[in-house]
């Protein structure tokens, strides 16, 4: 069962790469940042070489992703994406074969996944842990509703980029695991306040619910005062307020 923050083999596995700008978080995607140094176009998408990873076995037969690993799936793309509609079938298999494993994806397009779920979901997947993400309030009152109506037997909401205050009260008695909040990161980024932080925190803390305060981003500000905070430290300036909740 997905239960850990902090597992200790984690893992992570791009089936498919590229994206489409879909709602106010993606703004300052960070895979468009990383491509356009690379002269890549991201919102080309591409299966990739290493897309059956997790069925991989080394020169003594053993699996190249050792059993009990986190697996994050689909971080320079999203799991849900239309134009991955092609292959996805292939990785729900690889899901069920490997359930040694506890696959891990977020993604902002959740009102599609009732849509292509497999046949044998029934209540869901033991080893996969699904990531609603809500940048703001309006996509958290679009998106959660219906991330909470779906069968998944491990949700968590992720805040992230964090652009406004965001109440999420009323969605973290419904089998809410986890929320993660973290500010936006490049030299773009806009601003993320450590009172909206706070106030998921005291929501999360209510209601039961672990917090985990990802990165401050680079634009934060707090007391009142602005930061630029280099990318190297926003996770560990995140670490140093010490508010996570486990």
């Amino acid at each position: 069962m997905y239960a850990k923050i902090k597992p200790m083999n984690e893992t992570n596995w791009n089936p498919w790469h590229g994206c489409k700008k879909h709602s106010e978080g993606c703004e300052n995607c960070y895979v468009y940042r990383t491509d356009a140094k690379y002269d890549r176009d991201s919102s080309v998408i591409k299966k990739n070489v290493a897309f059956d990873l997790p069925i991989k076995r080394n020169r003594n037969g053993e699996w190249k992703i050792p059993g009990g690993s986190t697996v994050y799936t689909c971080f320079t793309s999203d799991f849900l994406l239309p134009e991955a509609d092609e292959w996805r079938s292939e990785t729900w298999a690889m899901f069920r074969e490997r359930s040694d494993l506890n696959f891990v994806f977020i993604t902002k397009r959740i009102d599609r996944l009732g849509a292509v779920l497999p046949d044998d979901w029934h209540e869901g997947y033991d080893n996969v842990a699904i990531g609603c993400t809500c940048e703001n309030q309006a996509r958290a009152d679009y998106r959660l509703p219906i991330f909470l109506d779906l069968p998944i037997k491990h949700r968590f909401i992720v805040c992230e980029p964090l652009l406004e205050e965001i109440d999420l009260s009323r969605y973290l008695n419904g089998g809410i695991e986890r929320v993660v909040v973290g500010g936006e990161s490049g030299d773009n980024a806009r601003i993320c306040k450590y009172d909206w932080v706070l106030k998921i925190r005291g929501q999360c803390l209510e209601n039961s619910v672990r917090f985990w305060f990802k990165q401050t981003g680079f634009r934060f500000i707090k007391d009142g005062k602005l930061y630029l905070i280099n990318r190297k430290h926003q996770h560990s300036q995140a670490r140093k307020a010490d508010i996570n909740i486990k």
